[in-house]
């Protein structure tokens, strides 16, 4: 515990502590009770609990830019939804039927759409491998090349937000066309296989559920180290005082590409563990209201302490879900409100309201 400096933070110890219990005994009591025992969780819960910490790791890679860096990217949504299309793409290509030598041929909206052959950024979909790589370089190389263009020209503040925001909408509306070869409306879905497993089994099911948990604790400890180490105090440096910070010699557009990079590639890796557990991918996941959600999930849980954002993305999320399911119409007021009210009365989240209780308590 002390390489992620949370010796003596007992709010991080225990949200470790809690991820590590969630990613592990419920998947190892679904995988060794029977269907009947009080032990065994549906498979609903099983994925809406692997659903969450998904979204746990993208509100992590928000609150690494903004929480840490000061950059308040409202496009990390679009990210998120590229490595879900990565991996939603090689899902697809593992239906249908297969060619003379056991390759996957069209995917079966490109046959409904008469396409007569496979788009040539469809090519390699197919190997598991390279998803995997591509969940990770095209968020990344979109987050370069944005970031490159955006901070050389020295684009800060609420501009920048909005060209975040801009980019994510030019996405969506892309992604809605049908020639683009993604699924149009409708996106990516019914998926059989991962791997040559039913992705509707539930031993698959829990396998995600673990390797969702296990993910979102390596990430955390990894940015945790890096947040510590001389490159993340002076990226906090920067979200202090940038100007103090670029007169002292330091390169600051450099600093800040290399952890919107970073953070791009964490919000794609999210999407890809998202879409096998809930079975969709599709433009939806572009709306800039999803990225505006993603801040109040940070806001609330407390930005700048990376489980602050574990914290608040599970809380908002499973409150979403009740509510949703009792009063849906009220939801989107309940949300605003409860964001309005941690702004003004708890401007550093649960966590900092834990903090001071934590520090009452032993004063």
């Amino acid at each position: 515990m002390k390489l992620i400096g949370l010796g003596t933070d007992k709010i991080g110890t225990t949200v470790l502590i809690l991820l590590a219990s969630v990613s592990f005994i419920i998947p190892l009591c679904n995988l060794v009770s029977p269907a009947d025992s009080p032990l065994h969780f549906s498979a609903y819960t099983v994925s809406v609990l692997g659903k969450y910490l998904t979204f746990a790791l993208l509100g992590l890679s928000l609150d690494l830019v903004w929480g840490y860096c000061g950059i308040l990217a409202l496009g990390q949504g679009a990210f998120f939804a590229l490595g879900g299309y990565a991996m939603g793409m090689y899902l697809m290509r593992q239906i249908g039927t297969r060619g003379v030598y056991g390759d996957p041929l069209l995917p079966d909206f490109m046959v409904f759409l008469n396409w007569k052959e496979l788009p040539w950024y469809w090519l390699g979909f197919d190997n598991f491998w390279f998803a995997l790589l591509m969940v990770v370089l095209v968020p990344g190389v979109l987050a370069f090349v944005f970031g490159w263009l955006a901070f050389r020209s020295r684009v800060t503040g609420v501009y920048l937000s909005i060209i975040t925001q801009a980019l994510t909408y030019a996405l969506l509306l892309a992604f809605f066309r049908n020639e683009m070869g993604f699924g149009g409306n409708n996106g990516l879905t019914d998926f059989k296989e991962l791997l040559g497993f039913n992705i509707q089994s539930e031993a698959l099911r829990a396998l995600l559920l673990m390797i969702s948990g296990v993910t979102l604790i390596a990430v955390f400890i990894l940015c945790r180290w890096l947040v510590n180490t001389k490159l993340g105090r002076v990226v906090t440096a920067i979200r202090d005082q940038e100007s103090r910070v670029r007169f002292l010699g330091y390169r600051v557009e450099m600093f800040k590409l290399w952890i919107f990079v970073f953070s791009a590639m964490i919000a794609g890796i999210a999407g890809a563990l998202y879409v096998p557990q809930v079975g969709i991918i599709n433009p939806s996941e572009f709306s800039p209201l999803n990225s505006l959600e993603i801040v109040i999930w940070v806001a609330i849980g407390g930005r700048g302490t990376l489980y602050g954002a574990i914290i608040g993305a599970v809380l908002v999320n499973y409150s979403k879900t009740v509510l949703t399911g009792l009063m849906p119409e009220i939801w989107l007021f309940t949300l605003g409100a409860v964001f309005v009210l941690v702004t003004v009365f708890l401007p550093d989240g649960l966590v900092g309201l834990m903090r001071r209780r934590l520090q009452e308590s032993h004063s």
